[in-house]
């Protein structure tokens, strides 16, 4: 049985939690919370975090799917904003945006979600 990984709902996002070092703990949700704040207020309304990964070395990865191109110029700001809230170094934070195309994703209410975690690779496609 694998612990390491745990689905969260966050308004519209619904991020897969990974922490490499076991289940992920309350802390790690409440700074869950504090990302996807950080991208509901820097990025568009389309963006969504897919997955946050709390890896081993102490970094943060978070993948964020969205339909527009502009939502990867905030990507910096981003990084260093949540490494300074969380004390983390500034290269401890990376933030991945994977852009798809509208004809791509079903823009329906969890529809969105889903698709948008199957092209980022977070989850495989349902068949």
């Amino acid at each position: 049985m694998d612990f390491e990984w745990d689905w969260l709902t966050i308004g519209v996002h619904r991020p897969r939690l990974r922490a490499e070092r076991g289940f992920p703990t309350e802390e790690m949700r409440k700074m869950a919370n504090v990302i996807v704040l950080a991208i509901e207020n820097n990025m568009s309304a389309r963006a969504r975090v897919v997955e946050i990964v709390f890896a081993r070395d102490g970094t943060l990865r978070v993948d964020v799917g969205t339909t527009l191109e502009a939502d990867t110029q905030a990507v910096a700001q981003i990084c260093i904003a949540l490494a300074t809230v969380f004390a983390l170094p500034p290269d401890a934070v990376a933030l991945h945006v994977t852009v798809v195309t509208q004809s791509e994703v079903d823009l329906h209410f969890g529809v969105y979600e889903r698709m948008l975690a199957e092209k980022v690779g977070t989850v495989p496609p349902l068949h």
